[in-house]
């Protein structure tokens, strides 16, 4: 009972405190020391000083700022815009017509991005305004593009693996490949949906206003050149073993710098521009880092962790029965807390049960990946649906709406994963060296 008493006391000051406006990281510093601080006799200070520069030293981590400002780099270029120019002609012949360059072209960008939200805004802005002037309809234009923007979390390189990869003490390189069928699946899928959708209403679809010969599309294919070689460059080395995550984000900035001077976007101002963004977000994140790690550590002293898997065991849930809990609990926690915070937040106390079970901890990292897309779309805290707001006009609740068929088609994603476990460990069980 103490036990129960502790965990409810706990959960409402975490969320008193961030009602109040306190940001993430310092919020869950505070909560942190609370708990050690009224339920256990350990010294809060050096605990607090240790665990920080413990986090935030992490060489692993390195990764996470440069493809931050990988993403940046790319964001400021005509990399959407090219890719819109590319991939069209192909589109032509199939039921949806243009509408699927939001899915390829997400599923494109986020392997050279790895945010979520800058994947949408990206190719958003250039997809919107022609896929509008040519009438098609506004709530697929928004729908897919919702959707499709969270691709950025699954398909490697992301930013939430990297987080997950941290916590679990698991290989983030091993993380990046077990991504690479899922976020093709995932976005087989939104495909699929579009194409359903199309041929039972073909009224609503516009008819092509050009016309292509395998020849043009194929010259039309050139604009795509600088997107799949930084993707082979930065996935080809971790696969091939020749790079560590870390040496293949420094890879992927220096490949998009070129990327960026060859298509003339690169200026000083538009250096300073992503580097300055870069450094932002990555701050937010380490402090958010360091604030999850000392809550984990506190959490630990109060022994919360260890009562919920003792818990746990004696409710003998099975896997399938464990996982589908943990599924509804993400998507409730993602309706107030952003991915990474959802991640570092729960890592604690969630991997002990995972660990117990048995369960692949590279299998749960792709599983807690598709989750925590799920929260991108769901209000009130949907980054993807803030995008979109910003860059569409509609209300929240329309955006949400429109994407809730892709949020259904997430969840049999989820479950095709969990029933064909080798889409995700196949690949990774192949990698070359490390």
């Amino acid at each position: 009972m103490d036990q129960i008493v502790i965990a409810v006391f706990l959960i409402a000051a975490l969320f008193a405190l961030f009602a109040a406006g306190l940001w993430i990281g310092l919020g869950l510093l505070a909560c942190g020391w609370i708990a050690m601080e009224l339920f256990t006799s350990r010294p809060v200070g050096d605990a607090m000083v240790t665990t920080i520069w413990g986090s935030s030293s992490s060489w692993t981590l390195t990764a996470l700022p440069m493809f931050i400002w990988m993403g940046e780099i790319l964001f400021r270029t005509k990399l959407s815009e090219d890719m819109f120019r590319g991939l069209a002609p192909w589109m032509t012949r199939i039921p949806g017509r243009l509408l699927h360059t939001n899915v390829i072209g997400c599923t494109i960008f986020a392997a050279v991005s790895g945010s979520s939200a800058a994947t949408c805004a990206t190719i958003g802005k250039m997809t919107i305004p022609e896929l509008r002037s040519r009438n098609y309809p506004e709530d697929l234009i928004v729908g897919t593009l919702a959707g499709a923007g969270t691709l950025g979390l699954l398909i490697p390189p992301s930013l939430i693996m990297i987080v997950y990869g941290v916590a679990a003490e698991v290989s983030i390189a091993k993380l990046f490949i077990a991504g690479v069928f899922p976020g093709i699946l995932l976005g087989a899928l939104f495909m699929g949906y579009i194409i359903v959708w199309s041929l039972l209403n073909r009224d609503k679809i516009p008819e092509p206003t050009e016309r292509y010969s395998f020849t043009q599309k194929l010259w039309a294919s050139r604009h795509l050149l600088p997107t799949v070689g930084l993707i082979l460059a930065v996935l080809g080395s971790i696969y091939t073993g020749i790079a560590t995550a870390t040496e293949a984000a420094g890879l992927g900035v220096v490949g998009a710098l070129i990327v960026a001077w060859a298509q003339g976007s690169l200026n000083w101002k538009t250096f300073v521009d992503s580097l300055l963004g870069a450094t932002r977000l990555s701050c937010m994140i380490a402090l958010i880092l360091a604030g999850a790690a000392f809550l984990t550590l506190a959490m630990g002293f109060t022994g919360l962790p260890r009562h919920l898997a003792d818990w746990i065991d004696k409710m003998e849930f099975s896997h399938g029965a464990l996982i589908v809990v943990l599924m509804i609990f993400y998507i409730v926690l993602g309706c107030f807390l952003d991915g990474i915070s959802m991640v570092v937040l729960t890592m604690a106390v969630v991997l002990p049960m995972i660990e117990r079970l048995g369960i692949d901890l590279i299998w749960f990292g792709i599983f807690i990946v598709l989750v925590v897309e799920m929260a991108q779309i769901t209000p009130p805290v949907g980054f993807n649906l803030f995008v979109l707001q910003g860059m569409t006009g509609h209300q929240i609740t329309y955006i949400a709406k429109t994407a809730l068929p892709l949020f259904l088609l997430m969840c049999l994603a989820v479950a095709l994963i969990y029933f064909v476990p080798g889409l995700v460990t196949w690949l990774p069980s192949q990698m070359i060296g490390r």
